[in-house]
């Protein structure tokens, strides 16, 4: 049962906050809410180092504390070390918006008096509050993950009437961006597509690095649009030989190369945003850019948001969605996209009737 009335008693909120880029965006309606309704409290993040450029500049959190690096017994010892520290601040809830089994007992080791998080990874007997997680005939059901953690949220009293993922940057992370934007000659009013081609998840979310060269040439010559490869560092290589490839000139942002908080503003200023199915795609959604996106192996249905000015790509073949991180048979998933699908999809996004 929901905790409803007692929400009043939570002053210290440990929220553990998603591991993935895109899911910490997914989460911001969320994370928003929870601010705005938990006014008197205060609110600590647990979460990956990696992430925490992210929900800088956001304003929904009073402290962080990243989770230890590193594997093995060491790391652990570091956790409960962590955690140690963290039963100091004496919270009153732990909101877990992972299902890892390991954000559970970190939050028990912390003594959190309420621990509310789903039912998943042979984790319940540490939690307070279980709830179930969506499944038929014993298999989990593909829905957004924002309704996951709309449904937490809810579960501790606090509504989440807006749903729109949203992001905002700090001062440091405009300046970054904008000094990069200077770097690559990309003035005011230059008019440009952002592209992410690489992704997180696994070879298999890729789309064919001469399919992405193609899409950067014609959005030059078709939509007069300068293409800008962004991505992350072990990116570089293939960001590199996709604008080496290309026939016109494409703006390679690896040196410098972007980080998640420069991205922000990178991304906010594009007219169009071309990717895979990973991180920054949600950026795009947070800020209000035209989106492509691309999927493969992926279940649409685990990330929808219901942007309307998001496309997404994606054949339908016998072996998919199969979520897995690299493909055994022959990637038809990617191989049957073409250029051709994503620049109807660019142009559905900026030339739309009238």
């Amino acid at each position: 049962m929901p905790i409803g009335d007692k929400q009043n008693n939570f002053r210290r909120i440990l929220i553990v906050v998603p591991n993935w880029v895109g899911d910490v965006v997914m989460a911001s309606p969320v994370l928003a809410a929870l601010r705005a309704h938990f006014t008197q409290a205060r609110i600590t993040y647990l979460l990956r180092p990696y992430v925490a450029e992210i929900v800088d500049g956001c304003g929904w959190h009073d402290d962080i504390v990243a989770w230890p690096t590193g594997g093995g017994l060491a790391r652990e010892i570091r956790t409960q070390r962590m955690a140690r520290r963290l039963r100091e601040q004496r919270f009153d809830l732990a909101l877990l918006l992972t299902n890892s089994f390991r954000s559970a007992i970190a939050a028990w080791w912390a003594g959190a008096k309420r621990r509310v998080g789903f039912a998943r990874d042979g984790r319940s007997w540490l939690l307070t509050d279980r709830l179930r997680p969506l499944k038929r005939n014993g298999r989990f059901v593909p829905h957004p993950v924002l309704d996951s953690y709309i449904k937490l949220a809810e579960h501790v009293g606090c509504p989440v009437p807006d749903r729109s993922l949203r992001l905002a940057a700090t001062p440091q992370q405009e300046r970054a961006g904008h000094d990069l934007l200077e770097h690559y000659n990309l003035n005011s009013g230059t008019r440009y597509a952002a592209i992410n081609v690489g992704a997180a998840f696994g070879a298999a979310k890729c789309w064919l690095p001469e399919r992405f060269t193609e899409v950067c040439d014609r959005l030059r010559e078709e939509l007069d649009l300068t293409p800008v490869l962004v991505g992350a560092p072990g990116e570089a290589p293939l960001m590199r030989s996709i604008a080496d490839a290309a026939r016109s000139e494409v703006v390679c942002c690896t040196d410098p190369g972007t980080s998640l908080g420069s991205l922000k503003p990178l991304i906010h200023g594009a007219q169009l945003l071309v990717c895979n199915d990973t991180g920054p795609r949600h950026y795009g959604i947070a800020f209000g850019i035209p989106t492509v996106t691309i999927f493969g192996p992926t279940h649409q249905q685990w990330t929808d948001t219901g942007y309307a000015k998001e496309r997404k790509l994606q054949v339908p073949v016998e072996c998919g969605p199969c979520q897995r991180p690299t493909c055994p048979l022959d990637l038809r998933c990617m191989t049957g996209l073409t250029a051709d699908h994503v620049l109807a999809a660019a142009r559905d996004l900026l030339e739309p009737e009238s």
